[in-house]
């Protein structure tokens, strides 16, 4: 649908700027658009690959392990099955940190790889409760460090793009406690319904 409105609102400019007699205009402004669009994408892709490569050293180096260790309580917590599989549990560490990081773009296969351990062990058609609580939690996470908000912040030429950092912990902190929240409440609806 929506190439169909792109490539609608790209026609009706084309069509006006030729009726207008401005189609020159109409192409530079689309040039200069594009070159601004790569720009940015550069600027962006520079900071998603720092943090990016960041994670991936952690995972080369072991670290992650010791992060596995240290995130354990939580999520044994927060995933008693899924726990129990390192293959899972080092997943869902992957996923937690990238998301601390801000990288979705890093947290994406570690995610999928942590939602197919929690598929295996629940091995029902529909998703169980851990499997729905790591959609939460991936949907509204908890941000330590927004590397893509603070790369495009940067690249807009803040001169501090790190110091929305504390609106960040606060905005995404009750997010996801609000998430959590209401996935607790709706288990707790939804037993009573069985």
């Amino acid at each position: 649908m929506l190439d169909w409105i792109w490539g609608g609102m790209i026609l009706l400019s084309c069509l006006w700027g030729a009726l207008e007699g401005t189609l020159g205009e109409v192409s530079a402004a689309a040039l200069e658009g594009a070159e601004q669009a790569v720009a940015l994408c550069l600027d962006l892709c520079a900071g998603v690959c720092l943090w990016s490569g960041l994670l991936r050293l952690l995972e080369r180096s072991g670290i992650t392990e010791y992060l596995s260790r240290f995130l354990q309580p939580l999520l044994w917590r927060l995933y008693p099955r899924g726990s129990r599989d390192p293959e899972t549990l080092t997943a869902l560490t992957e996923n937690l940190t990238a998301n601390l990081l801000g990288l979705g773009n890093a947290a994406t296969p570690a995610g999928i790889r942590a939602a197919r351990g929690l598929r295996r062990q629940e091995g029902s058609g529909e998703p169980g409760p851990e499997l729905c609580r790591l959609a939460v939690m991936n949907s509204a996470s908890v941000q330590l460090v927004p590397a893509a908000v603070c790369a495009l912040r940067a690249s807009a030429g803040s001169r501090s793009p790190y110091d929305i950092l504390p609106a960040v912990w606060i905005t995404s902190g009750l997010a996801l406690g609000t998430g959590l929240l209401a996935l607790f409440f709706l288990e707790r609806w939804g037993r009573r319904g069985d």
